[in-house]
């Protein structure tokens, strides 16, 4: 099965799941809810339709090429990190470093990624932008609360930009016997982990009893993260067929991400806990913003690059 084929039939299934999706959020509305407010089927339906989007939008970028995903993704680390700093308190000595890592640091690092230099954009914010950016910000002459500030800004960069850069950058694996066809690669990561979002929220809501950690995200429960996470792994195990993995390996790289990815959402909803919101933003129509879809992704994406690349590369 070429590629092409392969991405058909995938665009299908997902299509298939979302129409499914949709009926059953809709019968739920009418014979569960009845028309009224329903906190838990508002929430499922508000994540389904979020999906529409999504889906929609990433099938015009795979119709449209590599770049244009490259370009997609730039457009999310940049509303991603709009989001983030919008949390994040900062002061006037803060506004040169801010331009630096919205204008030269965000379209650089996707610049890396667009042409293929694995040896500069792994490594550009972690050690160059995050000795910079002091730097810069000391040149701000505002000492007041100065550590904070420059590590939530440095923080920033690394969640929304560099980890987030890591789904396009799969483009540029060169991987034996399967050329071409790096963008099932992405298809699958941006499968698997959302997957495990919802249906650890699905099997929450029916069977949660017990909460991983109350005080940070109410809905992440023991069974939960038990049945949806065991559930993704099936999904990326059956998906195994898209990936240069075989059965075996696919189900264990998706133990992995499936587990980076509820970690990451935990750990960003500590920091929504911390600045006292529910959502990061509102850029998404009744579901948050970019990093309320993205928070999982983003711990999820370079783990997956780099086992993809030690394991199944040149």
């Amino acid at each position: 099965m070429n590629a092409q084929r392969e991405t058909t039939w995938l665009f299908l299934g997902m299509l298939t799941v979302l129409v499914v999706a949709s009926v059953v959020g809709w019968l739920l509305v009418r014979l569960v809810a009845k028309g009224a407010p329903h906190s838990a089927i508002d929430n499922l339906n508000a994540r389904v339709r979020a999906w529409w989007a999504m889906v929609t939008i990433i099938a015009l970028a795979a119709w449209m090429g590599q770049i244009a995903f490259v370009v997609l993704f730039a457009l999310m680390s940049f509303f991603a990190l709009r989001e983030f700093l919008t949390l994040t308190p900062t002061r006037r000595g803060d506004h040169l470093a801010l331009s630096f890592a919205f204008f030269f640091v965000l379209p650089l690092q996707y610049y890396l990624i667009a042409i293929e230099w694995y040896g500069l954009f792994a490594i550009f914010i972690p050690v160059y932008v995050f000795l910079l950016l002091p730097i810069l910000s000391a040149l701000g002459s505002d000492p007041k609360r100065f550590l904070s500030r420059s590590s939530e800004v440095q923080w920033g960069l690394m969640i929304t930009v560099y980890c987030i850069s890591y789904v396009p950058a799969l483009f540029a694996l060169d991987i034996p016997d399967f050329q071409g066809r790096n963008l099932l690669l992405v298809f699958y990561l941006l499968i698997v982990v959302p997957a495990s979002d919802v249906l650890q929220y699905v099997w929450g809501k029916l069977v949660g009893r017990r909460k991983v950690a109350p005080e940070l995200s109410p809905w992440k429960g023991v069974e939960g993260l038990v049945g949806g996470g065991l559930s993704a792994v099936a999904l990326g195990t059956a998906l195994w067929w898209i990936t240069p993995f075989g059965p075996a390996w696919a189900a264990g790289i998706s133990l992995i991400v499936v587990a980076m990815g509820f970690f990451g959402g935990l750990v960003m909803s500590a920091i929504k806990r911390d600045r006292g919101v529910k959502d990061w933003g509102t850029l998404i129509e009744g579901h948050g913003g970019m990093l309320d879809r993205l928070d999982s992704v983003c711990f999820a994406a370079p783990v997956f690059f780099h086992l993809t690349r030690y394991f199944f590369t040149l």
